[in-house]
């Protein structure tokens, strides 16, 4: 009796992973052909699908403005003034390496020497 017990949990065990394995296989993909000009055919039971890809165009990112402008005069640019220059106001927190809650010119000089 007690060499029962070990056996069926051995096949129970077996049973379990041969299980998972079998439930873990896919439907084979449908047949694609894919172009160097980012167009890819597939055939589907419906009929064929073609789909067009193409990659978005890199984002343009004007100059830096100085950080007199920025700062409107004043000895540090705060988070309002940054929301001037988009890529600032996205990087603020980053920018602001001391987390006092404004860019001193320094901070500034070394946020746009990154962007290089």
């Amino acid at each position: 009796m007690s060499l029962r017990i070990p056996l069926y949990g051995a096949l129970l065990t077996a049973g379990l992973l041969s299980a998972g394995a079998c439930l873990a296989q896919d439907n084979p993909a449908p047949a694609a052909s894919a172009t160097a000009t980012g167009t890819a055919t597939f055939n589907t039971p419906q009929g064929e699908v073609v789909i067009n890809s193409t990659p978005a165009p890199a984002p343009t990112i004007a100059p830096p403005p100085s950080f007199q402008q920025l700062a409107a005069g004043g000895k540090s640019i705060t988070e309002e003034q940054a929301s001037a220059y988009a890529p600032l106001a996205n990087d603020f927190l980053n920018a602001d390496s001391n987390k006092n809650g404004k860019i001193s010119e320094a901070e500034y000089a070394r946020w746009v020497k990154q962007l290089r």
